[in-house]
């Protein structure tokens, strides 16, 4: 299966790369963060996937936005929602580009993260595959945050 996995930061793709790999599928990256502030930090996690990326000879798509300003839009006066917004404007595009590059699934290494919501990665996952018309693979990588955290 070809998959395109949303990559939050570098830690946290290298479990997801490998044992989506090990199953045989073909795994690209995709870069997308606006919520990522203050800049400083945005171009410090892009710059780890870009060393991840070419340390490993894998394939990332890296966005050429960083739209900060419609997530803070969204967010202001709604701090109790910030993780379904942050979780909807990332899951969103990264569906849409999925489905532009012909992939069979999208995935997200939020699901690495035991301080995500893991529930409603989920919930909000499923309804941008809808949208776009490509599958959402939900799948648990927590054991994998050991690894790396």
């Amino acid at each position: 299966m070809k998959i395109l996995l949303h990559i939050c930061c570098g830690p946290c793709a290298t479990y997801p790369f490998d044992v989506l790999e090990g199953e045989g599928h073909q795994v690209d990256g995709y870069f997308y963060n606006p919520n990522v502030h203050p800049f400083s930090e945005y171009l410090r996690r892009r710059e780890a996937v870009e060393k991840l990326a070419a340390a490993t000879s894998r394939r990332v798509i890296f966005s050429p936005r960083y739209d900060f300003q419609e997530f803070f839009r969204r967010v202001v006066f709604r701090e109790s929602e910030r993780c379904r917004f942050c979780y909807d404007q990332r899951l969103k595009l990264t569906a849409l580009v999925a489905r532009k590059g012909k992939y069979d699934a999208f995935t997200t290494t939020l699901l690495i993260s035991k301080q995500q919501k893991h529930e409603l990665a989920r919930q909000v996952g499923e309804a941008a595959a809808a949208e776009a018309g490509v599958k959402f693979l939900c799948r648990d990588f927590r054991e994998g945050w050991k690894r790396h955290w």
